[in-house]
């Protein structure tokens, strides 16, 4: 198979992906027929999944609501560590308005979000 071309082949492929993995491991050999179907068949499946379920980039908002939640900070922990009013992060959260350059790179330096995320 040179390329999965529709659901069908992708779910089958899909399906013998795990089943591989059941028999394939660490210490399996490059050479073993397991292995070389194994990686065919991730290389076809990666291949079609990029094609046809492609992942989007997260929203700023998405992105600040989940550090908000890895850091345990509220809105008004966050408007203190931004040094803006928590209408404002409300206003970021819901996206009414964009932050200013000074709060984008705050949002980078203190919540480590990616600035492309940020500028998008």
């Amino acid at each position: 198979m040179a390329e999965i071309k529709n659901e069908t082949q992708y779910k089958k492929a899909v399906s013998r992906v795990e089943e591989l993995l059941q028999v394939v491991g660490n210490e399996t050999s490059v050479e073993d027929q397991n292995f070389v179907e194994l990686d065919l068949l991730s290389d076809l499946v990666a291949e079609y999944e990029e094609r046809y379920y492609p992942v989007q980039k997260p929203s700023l908002q998405a992105v600040i609501r989940l550090r908000m939640a890895e850091m345990g900070i509220s809105q008004k922990g966050l408007a203190e560590l931004l040094e803006v009013s928590p209408s404002r992060v409300s206003e970021f959260l819901n996206g009414k308005s964009e932050p200013t350059f000074r709060v984008a790179r705050l949002l980078h330096q203190k919540l480590n979000i990616d600035p492309e995320i940020i500028l998008a």
